[in-house]
């Protein structure tokens, strides 16, 4: 094998997928990226047997058709420190040369053939929605998912196909982001009683490749029971689920409110960022006094000190004093539009909040007892 590639361009795409590489000692071969060059252009490959990216670049010249195994963290070191502009990569049984200019770096080689296979194929359920449009669903979600399984299987985000829409969800039992799509593109009949959870992993991946598209940039996904893929011009992404059974969601929010307030994301998110200075490890506690026309934000540590920051509103109902961990807030609203609109319905200070954004938008928050 031997290519010619732009050193910016394949060190971006070594990123990409060497995300997937394996964490953990799995198989030798899996902390390797897998690079194939043949026809148009070149095609790199990462995984860990759960999750699986294949990436192809066309801007490389192949002078001769092969492929070549290389280590992740050598080559992206390689790649960062060249000052080339393009490099030469060539590969044989033994060994892979990287070149530029003056300098070369050799590592020992290894047999491509061991490199396991990354599913590739989209089934007749071919689903399509604007990269843009599910890369925002995924930041508004992915932040609420669990770290770890309890009762439920909560660590990822669950995509669902309701009414030619997606739904994205996540929750860690103290709080739940949904968020839904406009009309897909295109999509496939919906299993309505099939439920797919998608690892936190999976989809961090896949939010960082689709925010760099453009915003209409078409991305097709199959959901299945086992396993889903996404495959956008570029670059196919396989996944693995999450075994286990995700909570009814639906049955937890509430069916009525007694306030209904309007807030700015922009001023709400700076007086909470301020009042939150003087939280502390110990004490993650923030009150929020509604009264009319005002919402007061207190917080204090044992050893920090306090603050209280007042913030005017529009609001005529009742007087409603509630307490939330700030950052549950705060990771909320980094992912909206300073100028978008919130409103936050209560039903008093003991019951879940709810946040909503529009009407693609929302998010259920418990308070602190």
């Amino acid at each position: 094998m031997k290519v010619v590639c732009p050193r910016e361009t394949l060190l971006s795409a070594v990123q990409l997928v060497g995300a997937a590489v394996a964490a953990r000692e799995l198989k030798p071969i899996l902390r390797n990226v897998k690079m194939v060059a043949g026809g148009v252009g070149l095609t790199l490959m990462a995984t860990d047997l759960e999750l699986g990216v294949r990436h192809e670049l066309r801007s490389p010249r192949v002078e001769e058709d092969g492929a070549a195994i290389l280590p992740t963290q050598k080559i992206t070191q390689i790649l960062r420190e060249a000052t080339d502009e393009e490099l030469t990569i060539e590969a044989d049984e033994s060994r892979v040369l990287v070149s530029g200019a003056v300098s070369e770096w050799e590592m020992p080689g290894e047999n491509p053939d061991e490199f396991p296979d990354i599913p590739v194929q989209l089934d007749e359920n071919v689903n399509e929605a604007p990269a843009g449009v599910v890369a925002k669903m995924i930041r508004r979600t992915i932040f609420a998912a669990a770290k770890e399984s309890a009762k439920f299987a909560m660590n990822g985000i669950l995509w669902e196909i309701d009414d030619k829409s997606l739904r994205l969800v996540a929750t860690d039992s103290k709080r739940l982001a949904l968020a839904i799509s406009p009309p897909l593109t295109r999509v496939s009949a919906p299993d309505k009683a099939a439920s797919h959870l998608m690892p936190t992993k999976a989809m961090q991946l896949l939010e960082r490749h689709l925010s760099n598209l453009p915003e209409d940039a078409p991305l097709t996904f199959t959901l299945r029971p086992n396993d889903a893929l996404f495959r956008t011009e570029t670059t196919t992404l396989y996944t693995r689920l999450v075994d286990g059974r995700y909570p009814p969601y639906r049955e937890i929010f509430p069916k009525k409110s007694n306030a209904k307030i309007q807030l700015g994301v922009g001023p709400f998110l700076t007086a909470v960022r301020q009042s939150a200075i003087m939280t502390d490890d110990e004490s993650r506690r923030l009150a929020l006094h509604f009264t009319k026309g005002q919402l007061t934000l207190q917080a204090q540590g044992p050893s920090t000190g306090r603050a209280k920051v007042p913030m005017p509103l529009e609001y005529d109902g009742p007087t409603i004093e509630i307490h939330f961990d700030p950052t549950y807030l705060i990771e909320m609203l980094r992912t909206l539009e300073v100028d978008a609109p919130l409103t936050l319905e209560l039903v008093d200070g003991m019951k879940p909040a709810l946040f909503k954004s529009g009407s693609d938008y929302s998010y259920l928050v418990m308070p602190l007892a």
